[in-house]
């Protein structure tokens, strides 16, 4: 770990399930007294819980400023992620559908920057961490909400990693290289559908105990494709591959 005062304080939004619980995994077992912040409870009592709702923002903010208030953060990651029912063209999309893809994916993120960037800032350094997408980067057919979102997510953190001051504060993001086995991707599939060449949530633990102890260090302000050996490279060396594919497939 870096050098701290006391213990390491670290936070998860959207960490009950999916790359996000792999993170918080990671993280705890590297030693952090880790939080979750989502709208289900984590079923480990090693970590802690804070009921989070996006699409409730007055609680939202409650939640997370309490979690920020509690004395410096070391990290926080923000995973949490509403893809959208099923694919569909911008056509087909509701107005409500769309205006939960941006509570969640994009005014979330604003959310959680405004509640926990003074406590990161206070760790000297702090590590924001947040999960990307290989659509920012492809976009594709009947993701245009996801796509957008994510796109304005990433581009959030692109000028917020410019915006400061890396000796306090380092912003990296991480997305995988492949689809991964989750929950919300399960309930997309049908139930005899094949996952044996899906990547996996634990895949992250490597990247993210590496990035927790050293507060981001070189890669400050830069995004890393995972893969699914647990490996990793910067996006700027080799774009992720999309993963669009037929509306009917």
């Amino acid at each position: 770990m870096a050098d701290v005062s006391g213990p390491v304080r670290a936070l998860v939004v959207g960490g009950s399930t999916g790359i996000g619980r792999g993170i918080a995994d990671a993280w705890a077992k590297a030693g952090a007294d880790v939080v979750v912040a989502s709208r289900s409870e984590p079923d480990d009592a090693a970590l802690g819980w804070a009921r989070l709702d996006f699409t409730e923002p007055d609680q939202a903010r409650q939640a997370l400023a309490e979690v920020a208030g509690a004395g410096p953060l070391h990290a926080v990651c923000f995973s949490a992620v509403h893809y959208g029912t099923k694919r569909a063209l911008l056509r087909d999309v509701t107005e409500q559908e769309w205006r939960r893809q941006v509570d969640v994916n994009l005014h979330g993120l604003w959310l959680t920057l405004a509640a926990t960037l003074p406590a990161l800032r206070e760790a000297d350094p702090g590590l924001l961490l947040g999960v990307s997408s290989e659509v920012v980067y492809n976009a594709g057919p009947g993701r245009s909400g996801y796509a957008a979102t994510k796109a304005a997510g990433t581009g959030l953190l692109h000028s917020l990693a410019q915006e400061e001051d890396a000796a306090r504060l380092r912003i990296v993001q991480v997305l995988p290289a492949g689809m991964v086995d989750t929950p919300g991707i399960r309930r997309r599939r049908p139930e005899d559908f094949d996952y044996s060449d899906y990547m996996r949530p634990a895949g992250f633990g490597a990247v993210a105990t590496e990035l927790l102890r050293t507060r981001g260090g070189e890669h400050h302000g830069d995004s890393l494709v995972v893969d699914a050996d647990g490996g990793w490279r910067s996006v700027r060396e080799q774009p992720p591959e999309s993963q669009s594919r037929g509306l009917g497939s």
